[in-house]
């Protein structure tokens, strides 16, 4: 099987609505496309007659060991992609040992996500209140068990999807504007009140200027989440890749680094981790490997994935995450118009071969 075989069967299991949701972004959609063209610009220069007879692509992260450098991203209302929800992803985050990020907005609730499975999770925050709401939030993402607390910092009001917008459908999760200006006046005085009031690492998901860099670094965060989040937001924005090298030299190790932004191959993952990121993302690729089904079907495109993340690091003569640099990638001109499914060029030629 072919990672876009999942994402075929996904198109055809998804309503249109529900397909839209998972594939579309704010407006022009343009910043979803820059984040494909930004990774399809970057090309190889491996090394050769290195013994690659023992690839191993495992890493920490939060102090967590995972198979390969990846993320389970936060999805909204992911329960009306596969019935499960949060909870599902859980579950194949640990079957693939890797980590898993619950959204706000997913069901079922957050205890119940965490009781899921056994898999290393991070709980992931809309703040729809003031700052003791979100305190009381953080306390029982902490008394649950999980390894990180991610606050998403892109959403200070909702994007306008012209997808729903022509269909004249309002997103489940945003079907309530209760407590929705709460993200809107969001500041830097609730990410320090987290990091001077409780003991649990913090993860600021959404950030791309250098100067919220400078200031995530000042108020201790522990993760700096590089994201646009997947075009679904600010429209017109840079690729998330893009940003990579100027934020991993200004963090210069002082805080851990994940990414994502239209990652959908191991080898997309793998650039990224040659440029300096400690993990990646995956959302959308995640929710189709759902649709198609389920858990099992998400488990077998983790396998894919760390397959095409191991070739990869074969091929350019590496055997560990820590030998990738990047002197081994180089700009170059894209060879494909880059959208959404441009990482899948057999998807429409070789749908289903497995059925």
């Amino acid at each position: 099987m072919a990672l876009h075989e999942l994402v075929a069967t996904a198109r055809e299991k998804l309503d249109r609505t529900t397909w839209d949701y998972v594939i579309g972004g704010s407006e022009s959609e343009t910043t979803i496309r820059r984040n494909r063209a930004a990774i399809d610009s970057l090309g190889w220069v491996p090394r050769v007659l290195n013994d690659v007879s023992d690839v191993d692509p495992g890493t920490r992260f939060l102090d967590a060991s995972l198979a390969m450098p990846v993320l389970l991203a936060p999805i909204g209302s992911l329960q009306a992609i596969e019935s499960g929800g949060g909870a599902s992803a859980a579950q194949a985050a640990a079957d693939s040992k890797v980590m898993s990020i619950a959204s706000s907005v997913c069901e079922p609730s957050l205890e119940d996500i965490a009781t899921s499975s056994d898999a290393p999770k991070i709980y992931q925050l809309y703040v729809r209140g003031d700052d003791a709401w979100v305190a009381d939030m953080v306390a029982r993402v902490i008394a649950a068990g999980y390894k990180g607390f991610c606050l998403t910092v892109d959403t200070a009001v909702v994007s306008r999807r012209e997808r729903d917008i022509a269909k004249r459908v309002v997103p489940t999760s945003q079907q309530s504007s209760e407590g929705i200006n709460f993200q809107a006046s969001l500041n830097w005085s609730t990410v320090e009140m987290i990091k001077s009031t409780f003991d649990i690492p913090l993860i600021i998901k959404g950030i791309a200027h250098p100067e919220d860099v400078r200031r995530a670094l000042d108020s201790g965060v522990d993760v700096i989440y590089l994201s646009n989040h997947g075009g679904r937001q600010l429209d017109q924005g840079v690729g998330s890749i893009s940003l990579l090298p100027d934020i991993v030299e200004l963090i210069d190790g002082q805080a851990a680094i994940a990414i994502d932004g239209g990652f959908y191959r191991g080898n997309d993952i793998v650039k990224a981790i040659a440029l300096g990121a400690d993990v990646v993302g995956i959302g959308r690729l995640e929710a189709w490997a759902l649709a198609a089904g389920g858990v099992p079907a998400l488990n077998r495109c983790l396998s894919l994935l760390r397959q095409e993340i191991k070739r990869t690091m074969a091929l350019l003569g590496v055997t560990t995450l820590a030998e990738l640099s990047p002197d081994l990638i180089m700009t170059t001109h894209q060879v494909t118009d880059s959208n959404i499914l441009s990482a899948f060029p057999l998807i429409d030629d070789y749908p289903n071969l497995s059925q």
